[in-house]
């Protein structure tokens, strides 16, 4: 599963997991974003589904890097 991240390097490896119901996904930076004021990260469909989030598209999540 991938991720948009305005910073990181691509390939790199991030659990995010979502405040509301603590699951989460290791997921890969594969593009830039997002662009919205206050968002830190896009997820792909498949993540959001695992973190439960797909229907309501936005989070509060917690962001952290993971070794390769």
């Amino acid at each position: 599963m991938s991720c948009a991240h305005r910073s990181l390097p691509f390939g790199t490896h991030v659990r995010v997991t979502n405040q509301s119901n603590n699951r989460s996904a290791v997921l890969v930076v594969n593009d830039r974003g997002p662009f919205i004021h206050g968002r830190i990260i896009d997820v792909s469909t498949g993540a959001a589904d695992v973190l439960g989030f797909r229907h309501a598209g936005i989070a509060k999540v917690m962001v952290e890097t993971v070794p390769d």
